[in-house]
């Protein structure tokens, strides 16, 4: 019964627009967290984490409330979300996990923070008014934002790019079930299904090495891309073939379809 009550308590919009601020309060600490853990692996000093931590843990939500423009960005506003960015950062300034905890962590925070924001990009596109694509856009930039800033800012390659196990697909298939969901009517349900797909989505792509495939592994299938594969030297009249439209009409030649009697 009391399970119940909880559950009806966070269909109502008041209900939800506090589940989704405390979620993305610890979006905001998680990612603050492991940007403070990377400004370790680069020996910063205190400010260097907490410049780190604030670009991770609160450039995605700012990012997505200024083009929503739906008012001031939430980061700005609140007076909780800078201390519980410096909090993250700060932890990870004053302790040392072993390469072996901090690896499990990584992994667990790094899903929760996909899952969290994703949820939250949702709900705060629907607040502004408008329609899922914008939902499931804003939910993925509000889970990748961050991370993409703070390694741009760091000179790295953005994660969002791939060339590593899934990151954005997650933030993308996640936005789309907490729409769905919210459509259906059951949003509390969206957001439990998001986070718990976020999870094993992440946790699989990191362990098991999911991933997309890219430009390198992919190759062309088509006949013509075989013999530029293996280097093999086109015949003439397969270059003919592929400067002008036309067809074959023998054996090692090519006609025009403007030659043709039926054309005239």
């Amino acid at each position: 019964m009391w399970g119940l009550i909880v559950l009806m308590n966070l269909l109502t919009p008041e209900g939800l627009a506090s589940v989704t601020n405390v979620l993305d309060l610890a979006g905001v600490f998680a990612s603050a967290l492991l940007g403070g853990s990377l400004a370790r692996t680069m020996d910063f000093d205190l400010f260097g984490f907490l410049v780190v931590g604030f670009v991770s843990g609160l450039g995605g939500g700012i990012l997505r409330d200024t083009l929503l423009q739906n008012g001031p960005p939430v980061a700005l506003v609140d007076p909780l979300y800078l201390p519980v960015a410096i909090a993250g950062s700060l932890i990870a300034f004053l302790v040392s996990f072993s390469e072996l905890t901090w690896d499990r962590l990584f992994t667990v925070l790094d899903a929760a923070v996909i899952g969290f924001w994703s949820v939250v990009g949702v709900q705060r596109t629907f607040d502004a008014g408008l329609g899922w694509p914008a939902a499931i856009i804003m939910g993925t930039v509000t889970a990748v934002g961050g991370g993409a800033m703070r390694d741009l800012l760091l000179r790295r390659v953005p994660a969002v790019f791939g060339g590593n196990a899934l990151y954005a697909t997650v933030a993308v298939a996640a936005s789309a079930v907490m729409v769905v969901a919210s459509h259906l009517g059951s949003p509390t349900i969206g957001i439990i299904a998001a986070i718990v797909l976020s999870l094993g989505l992440r946790y699989g792509a990191v362990k098991r090495g999911w991933g997309l495939p890219n430009g390198r592994d992919w190759q062309p299938q088509s006949t013509l891309g075989a013999l530029l594969q293996r280097g093999r030297r086109l015949r003439p009249d397969a270059i003919r073939l592929l400067r002008r439209p036309g067809r074959r009409t023998g054996r090692g030649s090519v006609r025009s379809n403007r030659d043709t009697p039926d054309d005239v």
